[in-house]
């Protein structure tokens, strides 16, 4: 009686697999969420409702506006300025340069750092605490590799807001890459990526750890099937990303926009400085100003992250990958 063969091993891919599917699942969320975040600012710059938006979108400049910062780096210069002021959108080219980096450091890195923990607790499930380490960690090297990409999209989104002698005019992604390795040297694609970083070890670990906890809670607790599963434990994941993320974020925002004083003193010397005065002033809350909108903006792209996540890893283990 013949044996059922099992796949062969497939060489570097075990390896690289958390990887790929990491950064594949975040660009396409970036693909999904793009369209949302241009209506988004068109609302926020006062032209109407979601549905009228959408509808005036469409019908005067066609279903491509919803990608307008792309075609517009990519090609002619953004004919609506004060729209690529707003944090709301930005080129498609460097989303997805940014997941691409980012996105798939952080994911491949969680996964195989879980799975090493899992090893060494027998099979066992992990706690908490070392989800939210790996979490933590797969944060730092995430955020380490993708800072160039970031620093990319912050330049392109900035440029608009400066007097026309001062913008760089980056035509995409990889040309502001590449303009500024000439222009400032390679270590200049890791300016002010000591924030970045913990910003994002913070935000990963609430991300990270949540999911995984909450899909064991989900499947083994409440007994829910894949799917709601996977919708549930998503919604936890984006609603404590935003959460353990937008303390750090509020005090970088604080930093990045202060301003001197009549005597040229900055209000703050430094980021524990801002914290420490922001607590004692308004105490722990006041981190939290502003919350719903940043929520709002952080979840949805962590959801749909997810949920691409699951569908790219079952269609792999339906053909054998």
């Amino acid at each position: 009686m013949g044996e059922v063969k099992k796949p062969q091993s497939l060489g570097v891919w075990p390896t690289v697999k958390p990887f790929v599917n990491g950064g594949a699942s975040g660009m396409l969320a970036t693909c999904v969420i793009q369209p949302v975040d241009m209506i988004k600012v068109r609302i926020q710059l006062g032209q109407g409702s979601a549905a009228e938006v959408t509808k005036t979108m469409i019908k005067n400049e066609g279903f491509g506006a919803l990608y307008k910062f792309s075609i517009n780096f990519v090609g002619k210069r953004l004919k609506v300025a004060t729209l690529n002021a707003l944090k709301g959108g930005v080129g498609l080219s460097a989303g997805l340069l940014r997941q691409a980096t980012y996105t798939t450091a952080r994911l491949g890195t969680f996964k195989i750092l879980t799975n090493k923990a899992i090893e060494a607790n027998d099979g066992k499930p992990l706690p908490l605490y070392q989800k939210a380490l790996c979490g933590l960690t797969a944060g730092a090297i995430g955020a380490s590799v993708g800072s160039p990409a970031d620093l990319a999209l912050i330049r392109m989104q900035a440029d608009a807001t400066l007097p026309a002698a001062q913008r760089r005019n980056y035509s995409n992604a990889f040309n502001a890459l590449f303009r500024i390795v000439s222009d400032e040297g390679v270590l200049a694609l890791w300016k002010g990526a000591g924030p970045t970083v913990v910003r994002a070890m913070a935000l990963n670990m609430g991300m990270l750890a949540s999911y995984d906890q909450s899909v064991e809670f989900c499947k083994d607790t409440l007994g829910f099937g894949e799917m709601s599963t996977v919708l549930g434990a998503s919604s936890v994941s984006g609603f404590f990303a935003a959460a353990c993320s937008l303390p750090f974020d509020y005090v970088k925002t604080q930093i990045q926009k202060m301003q001197p004083d009549a005597q040229g003193k900055y209000p703050y010397t430094g980021s524990m400085d801002c914290a420490l005065k922001t607590l004692k002033s308004g105490g722990p809350f006041k981190f939290y100003t502003g919350f719903p909108v940043y929520c709002v903006r952080i979840a949805p792209h962590v959801m749909m992250t997810w949920i691409f996540l699951n569908q790219i890893q079952k269609m792999e283990k339906s053909v054998g990958l």
